[in-house]
């Protein structure tokens, strides 16, 4: 079955976002729940930027993820990954997708809830799913957390509730490809 639903937890007080009235939609999930495939599509179709958040650090620092962790170590490159989400909230019009482990930071979870027009989309699927999809992808071999499937295993299982709470919109996209996922997400801010 294909759901697409409101996440269960207050609404703000300010009105919901619509496709006219949103500024800004960002997704989260795991790795491999496909935030920046389905974001760039996203954008696209909404005619809107897209802003994929490791690749904003990545270009502002002229490192790689891995290697920032290696700098800076996992503290170090949350402070840089909260400064850049703070500048892509900045953002209109822009699709922003985030890294797996961005609401682990309570400031990043912070600045989602409290910057109006924004919609938070939580990409979700069982976790056997997104690791399969992860060991497919060209960059698997350079993601440790691929190495232990236990440890990616139980990052997942502590993620998951974050992604739940931090969300307006949860989409199941275990049985949706990118192009239906955007089509149902279209559709849902067509509705809001």
């Amino acid at each position: 079955m294909v759901t697409v639903e409101s996440a269960n937890k207050p609404q703000p007080q300010t009105p919901s976002p619509t496709a006219t009235t949103a500024e800004r939609v960002v997704l989260t999930g795991y790795m491999g729940a496909g935030k920046s495939t389905v974001g760039r599509a996203l954008a696209r179709e909404l005619g809107w930027e897209f802003c994929d958040l490791d690749h904003l650090i990545e270009t502002t620092h002229a490192a790689t993820i891995a290697e920032l962790f290696t700098q800076h170590g996992e503290p170090g490159f949350r402070q840089l990954e909260t400064r850049a989400l703070a500048a892509a909230l900045g953002r209109h019009n822009a699709v922003i997708a985030l890294g797996g482990g961005a609401l682990e930071s309570l400031t990043n979870r912070l600045l989602l809830e409290q910057k109006p027009n924004t919609l938070t989309v939580f990409l979700d699927a069982p976790f056997e799913i997104l690791f399969d999809r992860c060991v497919l992808q060209p960059d698997a071999a350079i993601r440790p957390v691929l190495k232990d499937p236990d440890t990616a295993a139980a990052r997942f299982k502590a993620r998951r509730p974050q992604y739940q709470r931090a969300a307006h919109i949860i989409v199941d996209t275990e049985p949706l490809t990118p192009a239906e996922t955007v089509a149902r997400l279209i559709e849902e801010l067509r509705t809001r």
